[in-house]
């Protein structure tokens, strides 16, 4: 079950619109095929009903509607009238887990607790509403009073409950403890069906669903990219790692379009994937080690079951003061040029040498450093920049008028945007549009500053493009964020003939 649109938005400074979540629902369902998806709190706000609303009114439509999930409350029928009006048909009733919680948030016996759910309970199946339930800090109430859980199941393993959900509310379980807590669970009751929800904070989460489905857990609880309050939920994209090539079990979902749901989320939550993430960050098919890239060059020696077709992605060789002759290869080889030994010793030096600055070093660069190195032809620029003017005022949109020189001729252009660069874009487009060039779209705009910069700091701006279905990043480096992006634009602008 995918939470991203309930616990997910619990992550700090997000707050998904109700478009986004209409989105995301059907990206979750349609797309990637996950089994089950929660997509609200019942109660919280106005915006959080629309929201429901719209994703119930699209799941009835499309036959999804057994798929989606709302977390309720034990408040008699107030969440399940709420839930009701949405057009929702299950409810994931919030109940306490741990005596301390029941005793001192509550101020309510065991014995008090259980009857109000029982109330809850009742009145669902009057609605027609299905129900799955929340032990809400399930992890310290096995810590610390397991009694009083025993109790809980004892007293409702024979409801019309269907899923028994068990959250690592704060994250501090170990995979040893959640082992032993879940065991005990399939245990004492093997006719239930259970549920691990686990958080992130000791960084064990992924290791303690490992641990939750080796106990016989059949459900489990993700997000994409790992949303969540505090240190987040466990990854969606971790949990198909290990539940298909470690238990080697099946799953619904649909590894090819992982990472391009995964992207969407950070678009609209406005979290960037960590590089190093697995399976969805920007690194983690990248090579950097030549030794490795020789491997690979090779025989694939340093290839895993992770392979990154499986994701719709693909392996890249990093270039830097790591490189080897074989990583620079696998990237010429990736752009259609050949070099001759000698020639190949000289960009290996330079490649070398500007990893040891720290600059970064891109396989659309290579062209360049080939052409400075050999003085060669190997890039012959066509589109030049010749001149520009950038304008902004308070309360006015800004300004841009470009002078552009392809092949040669030099065409004018003015146009107004929202910012200086949107300005430039939009004259530098409209010329391609009269000349019917075709031009790629903008896919992320990263800007870098060195930490404690100045005013006069140098900014790296590192722009990714798509362009006839390939995918490229270019970089420009200047004291001015604008310039920098220019730049880089520049780049992009002679890399696309190539592809001609």
């Amino acid at each position: 079950m995918d939470t991203t649109l309930r616990d997910g938005e619990q992550t700090s400074g997000v707050s998904f619109t109700e478009t986004e979540k209409l989105n995301i629902a059907k990206l979750l369902l349609e797309d990637l095929k996950v089994d089950r998806i929660e997509v609200a709190s019942a109660r919280v706000s106005e915006g959080e009903f629309k929201g429901a609303k719209n994703i119930f009114d699209w799941a009835w439509e499309h036959g999804y509607e057994d798929q989606v999930e709302v977390l309720g409350f034990v408040d008699d029928k107030e969440s399940l009238n709420w839930i009701e009006k949405a057009g929702g048909k299950v409810i994931n009733l919030l109940t306490k887990g741990s005596l301390k919680h029941c005793r001192l948030q509550l101020r309510k016996t065991p014995e008090q607790h259980i009857e109000d759910i029982r109330a809850v309970l009742e009145n669902a199946e009057e609605s027609g509403i299905r129900v799955n339930i929340y032990f809400e800090d399930w992890s310290n109430g096995m810590r610390n009073s397991p009694e009083y859980m025993y109790q809980m199941l004892d007293a409702l393993q024979d409801t019309n409950i269907d899923r028994f959900m068990l959250p690592d509310t704060l994250g501090i379980l170990n995979h040893e403890e959640t082992y032993n807590f879940c065991l005990d669970m399939k245990q004492r009751y093997p006719n239930l069906n259970f549920d691990f929800h686990a958080h992130n904070d000791y960084d064990l989460s992924t290791a303690n669903v490992y641990s939750a489905i080796k106990a016989g857990i059949t459900g489990i609880h993700c997000t994409l990219n790992g949303l969540g309050e505090r240190a987040g939920n466990v990854s969606l994209s971790s949990v198909i790692g290990i539940v298909q090539d470690h238990f080697k079990y099946e799953m619904n979902v649909d590894e090819k379009k992982l990472y391009k749901v995964s992207k969407f989320v950070e678009s609209f939550s406005g979290i960037r994937i960590p590089a190093n993430k697995p399976i969805i960050g920007a690194n983690v098919f990248t090579q950097t080690s030549g030794i490795h890239a020789d491997g690979d060059h090779k025989d694939n020696l340093y290839f895993n079951d992770l392979l990154p077709e499986r994701f719709g992605r693909k392996r890249q060789y990093a270039l830097g003061k790591m490189s080897g002759k074989a990583s620079i290869i696998k990237n010429l080889e990736d752009l259609g040029i050949e070099l001759d030994k000698e020639e190949m010793k000289k960009i290996t030096e330079r490649v070398i040498e500007l990893g040891d600055k720290k600059e970064t070093v891109t396989k659309e660069d290579l062209p360049y450093i080939i052409s400075d190195v050999l003085k060669s032809e190997v890039i012959d620029e066509k589109i030049k920049i010749i001149n520009y003017s950038l304008s902004v005022a308070e309360g006015l949109r800004s300004m841009a008028t470009l002078l552009i020189e392809i092949y040669g001729k030099n065409y004018q252009e003015t146009a107004s945007g929202d910012g200086q660069y949107d300005a430039f874009m939009i004259a530098l487009w409209r010329i391609y549009d009269r000349l019917e060039k075709e031009h790629p779209v903008l896919n992320d705009y990263v800007v870098t500053i060195p930490p404690g910069g100045k005013t006069d700091a140098l900014v790296e701006c590192s722009i990714t493009w798509d362009f006839k279905g390939k995918t490229f990043k270019t970089r420009g480096l200047d004291s001015d964020q604008t310039v920098a992006a220019i730049k880089g634009t520049i780049r992009m602008l002679n890399i696309i003939e190539t592809f001609s």
